[in-house]
């Protein structure tokens, strides 16, 4: 198990981007969380087998028909900080 954290940028607040992105995620049977940043940005954290991952990291780009992705950065994260399913997050993180 590999885990990932990804940034994406563009309109992706308010057009239901977090909702699809969890739906896309388990329908993989991935774990992880995704939530909104205060600067706009939407912030994901991915835990799984690597090409699993790599499929939905490539969703952004077509999965949410109101989005409008500008950009995506992905970074290597600690599997040990991913939750045991894909979390709901209703909230901003700071910083």
């Amino acid at each position: 198990m590999i885990a990932r954290r990804a940034w994406v940028s563009g309109r992706v607040q308010d057009v239901s981007f977090r909702a699809l992105t969890r739906m896309q995620a388990e329908r993989l049977g991935l774990r992880g969380h995704a939530l909104n940043l205060p600067d706009g940005r939407g912030e994901g954290l991915v835990c799984g087998e690597a090409q699993t991952i790599e499929a939905l990291l490539r969703w952004p780009h077509t999965g949410s028909p109101a989005a409008r992705v500008e950009a995506v950065h992905v970074e290597p994260a600690d599997p040990a900080d991913c939750p045991t399913a894909f979390a709901h997050c209703d909230y901003h993180r700071s910083g």
